[in-house]
């Protein structure tokens, strides 16, 4: 993301990086008082303040128990009062028994779920929470922090013009000649560029950095600086017309300019931004073809945000975001009857993460941020998130299925196993009843497994 500039007496926060210089930083709080405590307090907060599902097929395996145990005495006395012989009541009681075991029903949710999860693994992500899979097909909006997430998290050179004869590759071989000998992550990302284009680099000759403005040197014996906009100020250079707009263009989408000058003369520009992940804008489309609205996050300023969010098609975004504000941003889409998926991968995330009805880790990212995410994206891509989403839908409707058999089973099996159609000469021997209870586990876990098969 883009660097921000600091002055003394400002707070920073631990773990920020220095991007260019030497500073000396007091250290201000610590244990309880830090902000990665801040951000622990809050993810406990969140854990705290959400209900635990329980799993529907152990409840229902329990209620049918106590059914078989009762359902059982009843037909014994019943037969028994019916002057029926005692082996023959027993009979009736053992078959009920047998029948009503819920070795279908036991299955019917945590085979499906054994076979989603080891499904999402070879998908390339993990389920760390069973409610979290589950969740996912009830998703409504996918929140995004930007940085790390859409973006790479690092400048990359986005655009780049030329005055005159000059050609690209002049201009960022002398940019990237000055550059090589700075720290600043702008310098980085275009020397990163110019050995990407195999171009040559030449040693520079009287290095100086030029406070607040660039950097300069001699290079074949000519002056090169390299600067922003307080540069051309500096030397009273004025942009020609036919770059203007193209500049002004960069600004509005917040990305961060750049003037190669040599001998006082402008050669060109060079347009640097935070760079979009190219399986970002496919993950969007994918969501929004799932009828799932996207919105994204962001620290940075609200040109920015406005800029990747048109780029990548996000039907809404909420820009300059504090760390402490993240999770707000979740409850304000939730206070909106929204099912909230967050995908984050930072420390700042947590809360956020913790407090989404489905949270989403980014596997690169911090321990603090995969230990509060319910999923965690192994291979670092957004269009996973749709992955998930569609195996969610697919292992529901698996567990409906297996319910719906398993009990349904139940239903017709339990009377009959009771005898009562007993006056039609139709009896379930307590032999029968085992079979048939058998092959009814057999039908759950085969219609489980035909879940491998399914494509994501």
């Amino acid at each position: 993301s883009k660097p921000v500039s600091k002055k003394q007496n400002d707070s920073v926060i631990a773990g920020t990086i220095n991007g260019d210089g030497a500073l000396k930083i007091g250290v201000t709080n610590i244990g309880e008082k830090t902000f990665l405590a801040g951000i622990m307090r809050l993810v406990a907060e969140a854990q705290a303040s959400k209900s635990r599902l329980q799993i529907l097929s152990d409840r229902a395996a329990l209620y049918l128990t106590v059914v078989a145990v009762t359902g059982g005495i009843i037909t014994l006395v019943a037969w028994l009062a019916a002057g029926e012989e005692t082996a023959f009541a027993v009979a009736r009681l053992v078959a009920v028994l047998v029948i009503a075991c819920p070795h279908a029903l036991g299955l019917a949710v945590p085979l499906v779920a054994s076979i989603s999860t080891t499904k999402a693994a070879n998908n390339g992500f993990l389920v760390k929470q069973r409610i979290a899979l589950e969740a996912a097909r009830k998703i409504d909006i996918v929140l995004f922090d930007k940085t790390g997430t859409l973006t790479k998290g690092e400048f990359g050179v986005v655009n780049m013009w030329t005055t005159g004869n000059n050609t690209k590759d002049e201009v960022l071989s002398l940019a990237a000649s000055l550059d090589a000998l700075s720290e600043h992550p702008i310098a980085k990302a275009v020397v990163a560029k110019a050995k990407n284009d195999g171009l040559l680099l030449k040693e520079p000759e009287k290095f100086e950095a030029m406070k607040g403005k660039g950097v300069r040197a001699m290079i074949d014996d000519k002056e090169v600086m390299v600067g922003g906009p307080a540069l051309l100020e500096s030397m009273d250079i004025k942009v020609p017309s036919e770059l203007t707009q193209q500049i002004e263009d960069a600004g509005e989408k917040g990305q961060t300019v750049i003037f190669v000058l040599k001998e006082g003369q402008l050669l060109g520009v060079l347009a640097l931004a935070d760079v979009i992940r190219d399986e970002s804008r496919e993950a969007v489309n994918a969501l929004k073809k799932l009828g799932i609205r996207t919105s994204m996050m962001t620290g940075d300023s609200e040109d920015v945000a406005k800029w990747v969010s048109k780029e990548l098609g996000i039907d809404e975004y909420f820009a300059r975001v504090l760390p402490h504000q993240k999770s707000e941003k979740v409850k304000e889409l939730q206070k909106r009857n929204f099912k909230v998926a967050m995908v984050g991968d930072g420390i700042n995330d947590a809360p956020a993460l913790t407090q989404a009805d489905l949270g989403i880790a980014i596997g690169a990212g911090t321990n603090v941020a995969i230990e509060s995410a319910g999923i965690i994206l192994v291979r670092d891509d957004p269009r996973d998130i749709v992955k998930i989403v569609r195996l969610s839908k697919m292992t529901y409707t698996k567990m409906i299925q297996n319910l719906f058999w398993a009990t349904g089973y139940n239903v017709v099996a339990l009377p009959l196993a009771a005898g009562a159609l007993a006056f039609k000469g139709i009896l379930l021997e307590p032999a029968l009843a085992a079979l048939l209870m058998s092959v009814s586990t057999v039908i759950v876990a085969i219609n489980a497994v035909l879940l491998r098969r399914k494509k994501l």
